[in-house]
């Protein structure tokens, strides 16, 4: 079977959450952004869950605002969780 790995990098409280600044997520070939947040639920199930339905996403340092984005290997999905201030 086919896969992609990318890197999730973690920011602020869901570095916290995760317990980790980064790590390596290996998905079957095809995957999208909504595949990889599905394992990363699977993967902390303690904590990270409910920080990841507030949370914004970065694909290659880009915004990503559908889900469905099929992911490539190599790939650096970003966590960034709400910041507050201005």
């Amino acid at each position: 079977m086919a896969t992609v790995t990318i890197v999730v990098r973690y920011f602020a409280a869901a570095r916290a959450a995760a317990g980790t600044e980064e790590e390596k997520v290996q998905l079957p070939a095809g995957a999208t952004v909504a595949d990889a947040v599905a394992e990363l639920r699977r993967l902390h199930p303690a904590s990270l869950p409910r920080l990841l339905d507030a949370v914004s996403y970065l694909l290659d340092g880009i915004a990503v605002r559908d889900l469905t984005r099929p992911l490539r290997n190599g790939a650096e999905l970003d966590v960034l969780p709400p910041f507050a201030g201005g």
